[in-house]
């Protein structure tokens, strides 16, 4: 299905219910692009970010499906691109929790087991399915969600997990955007330390690293995450595929 030049984008961004999805959904629906607003299990909040967006003056819908799993990614995909339809952005922000919750407690191993399925599965997973969409469609923009210590490592338990997984999607997201050109652009974001529902309540050892890390001497927020998510959707970055913007204040 092909959309008319003068209707206004449509964008699907994963894990919007809150946090970076959240305010990447908002920021979009503020400069006219209709939204897809998703979440795995809260459905007031999904509810609640569909409202927000609408007041923003873009139409807005929600759809409450876990991506744990492969027959719940499809399920997503195939509510995403009912009868055929094709988004012209598809943003793969949706994460597993490791941090904060019930999840927070898990080993090493469900840690590891949570990150590959929701981070690694399901963005490979729905990039390659709207990815075949958007070229016969002659047109689309994808943006996964990376790390900004992929490349250089950090060390414990989170360091592996995230470098790992997020790794992973960085490596594909770079193939990807070769396998689609020349018709559709596919970039990803790489987030440093953005204060986000942990680093609001992030022990002092964690807030004085990430300050102590970052060029600028503080976090970053996901609202200047979502503005660079915004930039590489425009036709200001038409000329910008198969790369990995780091968003993190410049690293020590």
């Amino acid at each position: 299905m092909t959309r008319e030049r003068n209707h206004p984008r449509f964008a699907v961004i994963t894990g919007s219910s809150n946090g970076i999805g959240r305010q990447i959904a908002l920021t979009l629906a503020r400069s006219g692009v209709d939204v897809l607003i998703h979440g795995g299990h809260d459905f007031d909040a999904i509810q609640n970010t569909v409202n927000d967006a609408k007041l923003c003056g873009a139409k807005a819908t929600g759809v409450c499906i876990d991506l744990s799993e492969k027959a719940g990614q499809k399920k997503f995909f195939d509510a995403a691109t009912q009868q055929g339809f094709v988004p012209d952005i598809w943003i793969n922000n949706a994460g597993a929790d490791i941090l904060t919750g019930a999840n927070a407690d898990e080993n090493f191993e469900k840690k590891l087991e949570l990150l590959w399925n929701v981070d690694v599965l399901a963005t490979i997973r729905l990039s390659k399915w709207i990815g075949q969409m958007m070229v016969r469609n002659q047109s689309g923009v994808i943006i996964n969600m990376s790390w900004d210590q992929v490349e250089t490592g950090m060390e414990g338990d989170a360091g592996e997990l995230f470098g790992t997984t997020k790794g992973a999607v960085t490596a594909f997201t770079r193939s990807l955007a070769k396998t689609l050109a020349p018709t559709v652009r596919v970039n990803g974001i790489a987030p440093g330390w953005i204060k986000t529902k942990w680093g609001e309540s992030a022990p002092d050892r964690w807030k004085k690293r990430a300050i102590g890390e970052s060029l600028l001497g503080r976090w970053g927020s996901a609202d200047e995450i979502a503005m660079a998510a915004e930039f590489l959707v425009s036709e200001k970055a038409e000329f910008i595929t198969g790369q990995i913007i780091a968003v993190n204040g410049g690293r020590r």
